[in-house]
């Protein structure tokens, strides 16, 4: 019977069967449990800011319209501004002391967060939600690139997709388990308390697994500990270190570092390292990747996330069930697209066709009076954007950048990310009083701009190799997205010419 997962490999890239064995699937999604904390704060708080308990609790229940939206906006923003300081430190942590570290002690930041909002102060709630934000913007900032430095070129998109497929699981869980205390539960501190306290479930996941996975070979090679990446590289390639095969990659890593080192110098300090960000040949990448970031947060979604029984309400889902209800189908729906993505359309259709199909998508607004006709609009938005704009924003960065900035364009990237994300939730309890429909109208205009976007910009990175996206985004590539997919074809096509008969290696890229 044919396998319904197994992906074509290129003539002359043909990899042993043992590379696509179990190991990369642990490890990405041992790492993954940090986008499962990300997902589930994204949808817990929305539901339990909504939850009687914890109105009493913390001032809302008996606060007017306009106090009620500033306090929402507060304690759900605060998550934000933590997640953007997480992001920036945690680029200069893992850069000295390495991937897998920094991963970890983001999930005890992450879990002290956590204490710090069971105890019911309104001070110590936004100083938890600061800290939970700081643990995931840190590791959310870290696990793309973590998981697509350890993953072969041909699974590179499916692997990272494990990010996004934790993470919309743990995003269905908060909303149901929102649900089910709201209707199970009487009006206590316990009603609110259980909701909070399942974060500590996917922090502590996130230890446990990762202690014994692989550091990212990519990063070990990059600090000149060879011996260690050539074992690293052996365990999630379930191969011996004296494989060709790893003798090969390990060469191609080592060889694409040491054009860097060349090009650049091998002493660095930060601020070289932000001209190397912006230097020719690079700072392209980094504006496309930072740019698909703000369209993801600019068409609407994390509204949706944090806002959800909020929104079902203005559109006639009155009630605090229904309202979780409706909130618990979005998160569904958004799941199993993301799942379609990440295991099977990623890297078969794509990330550029998958952009501009997904985007197509996203611009129908609810506008209709009739609830049932708004929510359905909804329910569509979240099924493309799950196929589309959910995930690929995160890959692109985390496979696009070279080795050298990989860590702090990421960085950067995510940082912008998380500071449109602040815009957005921390604007939208005000945008809907104030302007009602409109705010759908201006998110369906961002998606608009989205699709343009892709078209003329984003090229096709899927199958392309880590060290080979210089070919796609070199120094002398025109940005426009079929200039540098032209180049990179051409360049591939006359590299596989030069394929040793006797051998059947590839010669290295500076051969090209």
């Amino acid at each position: 019977m044919r396998n319904a997962l197994a992906l074509k490999e290129r003539p002359g890239e043909e990899a042993p069967p043992q590379v696509y064995g179990w190991r990369p699937y642990a490890l990405a999604f041992s790492a993954s449990w940090a986008s499962a904390m990300y997902g589930y704060d994204s949808a817990f708080i929305g539901g339990t800011l909504n939850l009687p308990s914890f109105q009493h609790t913390f001032g809302l229940a008996d606060a007017s319209k306009s106090a009620k939206a500033n306090l929402s906006s507060n304690i759900v923003s605060t998550f934000q501004g933590g997640a953007f300081f997480g992001s920036a430190i945690g680029f200069f942590l893992a850069e000295r002391f390495g991937r897998k570290p920094i991963i970890i002690v983001s999930a005890i930041i992450f879990m002290a967060g956590a204490i710090l909002q069971m105890i019911g102060r309104l001070d110590l709630l936004y100083v938890g939600r600061v800290l939970t934000g700081w643990g995931v913007g840190s590791s959310a900032m870290i696990l793309p690139i973590y998981v697509s430095e350890c993953s072969p070129a041909l699974i590179r998109g499916r692997l990272v997709g494990v990010f996004e497929i934790m993470l919309q699981i743990a995003l269905v869980f908060g909303f149901w388990v929102n649900y089910r205390v709201n209707k199970n539960i009487s009006p206590s501190e316990k009603q609110w308390h259980i909701p909070v306290a399942v974060q500590f479930i996917p922090a502590g996941l996130l230890v446990l697994t990762m202690i014994p996975m692989i550091e990212s070979p990519r990063w070990l090679v990059s600090k000149g500990k060879i011996r260690e990446a050539a074992k690293a590289l052996s365990w999630i390639r379930h191969l011996p270190e004296d494989d060709p095969y790893i003798l090969s990659e390990l060469g191609k890593v080592e060889h694409a570092i040491e054009g860097e080192v060349a090009a650049t110098g091998s002493t660095r300090n930060w601020r070289q390292i932000g001209k190397e960000l912006f230097s020719k040949g690079v700072r392209g990448r980094v504006v496309l990747s930072f740019s698909m970031m703000i369209f993801q947060n600019f068409t609407g979604i994390n509204a949706i996330n944090y806002y959800s029984p909020t929104i079902f309400n203005s559109i006639g889902f009155t009630g605090t069930s229904n309202g979780l209800l409706a909130t618990g189908v979005f998160g569904i729906v958004k799941m199993v697209a993301t799942i379609l993505y990440a295991v099977w359309l990623v890297d078969r259709v794509g990330r550029r066709n998958l952009l501009l199909i997904g985007g197509s998508f996203e611009q129908t607004p609810p506008l209709d009076s009739v609830a049932k006709a708004a929510v359905t609009m909804i329910y569509i938005y979240a099924l493309f954007y799950g196929l589309s704009w959910n995930g690929i924003p995160w890959l692109f960065c985390a496979e696009v950048l070279p080795t050298r900035v990989r860590t702090a364009g990421m960085a950067f990237c995510v940082c912008i990310q998380w500071l449109t994300q602040f815009v957005v939730v921390y604007s939208l309890p005000h945008m809907v009083i104030g302007i009602k429909y409109g705010t759908f109208l201006f998110f369906g205009c961002c998606s608009v701009l989205a699709i343009v976007f892709a078209w003329f910009f984003l090229p096709e990175t899927k199958r392309v190799a880590l060290e080979d996206m210089d070919l796609i985004f070199g120094p002398d590539v025109f940005i426009a997205a079929k200039k540098a997919m032209r180049n990179y074809e051409e360049l591939r096509d006359a590299r596989v010419a030069m394929v040793d008969e006797k051998s059947g290696v590839v010669l290295r890229e500076g051969s090209v």
